[in-house]
């Protein structure tokens, strides 16, 4: 083989790889921003739990109270369960 081709094709290997390596970069960066932008939501989604539980919590307590509210009338009533 020539030595010029071998030195063309090793050229052109060399832009091919700088050429991977560019498309390698951008692509980490769109991975990046795609997991950051998870992250965001996972967070967000994990603090609506946090809150949804003690709102749960309350409305479970106020039930209770008007369960056992609702059961002193009926007695007072004389109104069966």
């Amino acid at each position: 083989m020539n030595e010029d081709k071998v030195i063309q094709k090793l050229a052109e290997h060399d832009r091919r790889f700088d050429e991977i390596l560019t498309d390698l970069s951008g692509f980490k960066n769109q991975v990046y921003t795609t997991q950051d932008e998870m992250l965001t939501i996972l967070r967000r989604l994990d603090e609506e739990r946090i809150f949804t539980t003690k709102w749960v919590e309350r409305i479970e307590k106020e039930v209770e109270a008007h369960k056992q509210e609702i059961a002193r009338i009926k007695t007072h009533l004389k109104i069966e369960n």
